[in-house]
């Protein structure tokens, strides 16, 4: 454990927005950009994965400040979803 306890916590709007389009991508694959085109707010990100709902997935070697992450078993969890649906 991180030494902070999220399992109480509850994702923001932002955060929800973001981890639910997860829910309809292979492997949980969460998006780099916003439905508009504009790169993800890096807080959103950055909370999610302090709160155990998204994880790190794989260097982008192209652009490797570019962090893509996938939904975890959490996240889907906190979005009321089965953990075991891809």
């Amino acid at each position: 454990m991180d030494g902070g306890d999220h399992s109480a916590a509850r994702p923001s709007p932002a955060q929800r927005r973001w981890l639910e389009r997860g829910l309809t991508q292979p492997s949980g694959k969460l998006p780099l950009f916003d439905q508009d085109g504009r790169k993800v707010n890096p807080q959103v990100v950055k909370k999610c994965l302090e709160c155990g709902w998204a994880e790190p997935w794989f260097v982008n070697k192209l652009k490797p400040d570019w962090l893509v992450c996938k939904l975890t078993p959490a996240g889907r969890s906190t979005l009321g979803q089965s953990a075991g649906l891809t």
